[in-house]
């Protein structure tokens, strides 16, 4: 199928009117594949050109163009997403921001960062923490983009101490469908001005505005940590320390649990081991602080928290490069099991309290179906991530029924705990149909009016969410 939209005359020499520069516009067959599918999604459709601009102006004239000629819009940014909310499907103008990739300055009067959509997350954390500063928010890839994090209202490893990406924009300029520009948000630390339309647009997944510029909260770089591995005979044992881990002051800033099955395919993609061996599920964690004293105190008391749930063992991770290894093999888990077998990850999450019989529910499920569940996530905010994995089903058909019957009786035990579908990924695509079952009719009548307050031509990113 042919997937590249022919343009018009006019239409293009409007468009290199706005973009002259070949290789910022792309149109035809000089569009490349990676614009044209997604890896989640497995039916897409046709794309009408893709742009990529260097200036919020270019954006303007980019929309009331597409405004003009009547096209829907796609914005995407660094095409790390796993939700398919980047994907093409009918004939969009993808507005490519990659370029727009500068960070503009550190205020140190306000503690905070300027930055363009386009800069890439570990730009933004080995830049900030050269100056002796910290921006928390940790998602697993560092190589996505700050306007895809600000777009899905990304999390990561640190939001059990720190928050989430919607925690630290104190202020963003945006480009709406008609292209008129508003600022959301303020550098004022405290607000009860009206609406909060900074926060709505934050994991509104591009359907309502694109974002060109961003001011982000910065804090002081903790000036200790220390991380450790807890390993447990079984993930029941794990989750079930989770709370008393959260309840009893040590304080984690980051908590992540993963069983031994998902960590070895880690290990095996990486050519590395895990530096803890012993035991059958893990958390591990750090803990950081204003000194080593505080830290010590807090491992002790992690320890004798961790004794009353069957531990096989606890190792402080003092060497760093055992340190660097654990956490290496844990931010690429989920890649290593992408590439191992054929699945699909969510990223789920429940009230903390309900965790482990999720994951309990999983296994269950697991015995049922003769599928592969892989667990691993964010322990301390209850944010699982599944991995329905194909396993050892060879036949196709059996593979896809089973997949979708597996996944419907997930999200229903989400539902019936009190979770959600997406805790961080966004609904994109591939949760819409799930969204829709679990979230209330009135819930969704109301997040179509907004959409259709800002977007009434349902331009930005028309398949999406719901």
């Amino acid at each position: 199928m042919n997937q590249v939209c022919a343009i018009p005359e006019k239409e293009l020499s409007l468009l290199t009117d706005i973009i002259s520069d070949p290789n910022r516009l792309l149109v035809g067959e000089s569009i490349p594949e990676d614009y044209l599918s997604d890896e989640y999604v497995k039916e897409t459709g046709k794309v009408y050109a893709v742009a990529l601009p260097l200036t919020k102006e270019e954006i303007i004239q980019l929309v009331k163009f597409a405004q003009s000629a009547e096209l829907p819009i796609i914005v995407r940014g660094a095409g790390t997403g796993l939700s398919g909310a980047t994907a093409p499907m009918k004939g969009e103008l993808v507005i490519d921001v990659h370029m727009m990739n500068h960070i503009i300055g550190l205020d140190e009067e306000t503690l905070t960062l300027t930055v363009e959509p386009g800069v890439l997350l570990g730009e933004i954390q080995e830049f900030i923490e050269k100056k002796g500063y910290f921006y928390p928010p940790d998602p697993g890839s560092k190589h996505s983009s700050i306007g895809g994090n600000v777009a899905t209202n990304a999390g990561g490893m640190r939001a059990v101490k720190y928050g989430v990406t919607r925690d630290y924009v104190r202020e963003m300029d945006v480009v709406l469908a008609n292209g008129e520009e508003m600022t959301l948000g303020s550098l004022n630390i405290k607000s009860s001005s009206g609406y909060d339309l900074k926060d709505l647009f934050i994991g509104s997944e591009g359907t309502l505005g694109i974002t060109t510029l961003i001011k982000l909260k910065v804090i002081p770089i903790p000036k200790a940590s220390l991380s450790a591995i807890v390993a447990f005979s079984n993930l029941q044992d794990a989750t079930n320390a989770v709370l008393d881990i959260l309840k009893h002051g040590v304080d984690p800033t980051a908590l992540e649990f993963f069983e031994k099955e998902g960590i070895a395919i880690s290990e095996r993609e990486n050519n590395m081991l895990f530096p803890v061996q012993n035991g059958q599920a893990f958390l591990l964690m750090t803990l950081d602080g204003d000194s080593s004293e505080s830290i010590a105190r807090r491992m002790t008391l992690l320890e004798e928290t961790v004794k009353q749930h069957n531990l096989v063992e606890l190792l402080p991770l003092t060497d760093p490069a055992d340190e660097k290894t654990a956490w290496f093999l844990r931010d690429t888990l989920l890649t290593a099991v992408v590439n191992y077998t054929e699945q699909v990850t969510m990223d789920e999450v429940v009230p903390i309290n309900q965790l482990a019989a999720l994951y309990q529910y999983t296994k269950e499920l697991e015995a049922e179906s003769g599928l592969s569940m892989i667990s691993f996530g964010h322990a301390g905010d209850g944010n699982l991530h599944t991995c329905v994995a194909r396993g050892k089903v060879t036949d196709q058909t059996e593979w896809e029924t089973k997949r979708d019957d597996v996944l419907h009786k997930l999200y229903a035990k989400i539902t019936e705990l009190g979770g959600l579908p997406s805790a961080e990924h966004g609904i994109g695509v591939i949760k819409k149909p799930y969204f829709k079952e679990m979230t209330a009719d009135i819930n969704i009548e109301m997040m179509r009016k907004i959409k259709s307050v800002f977007d009434p031509d349902n331009r930005l990113n028309p398949t999406k969410l719901f």
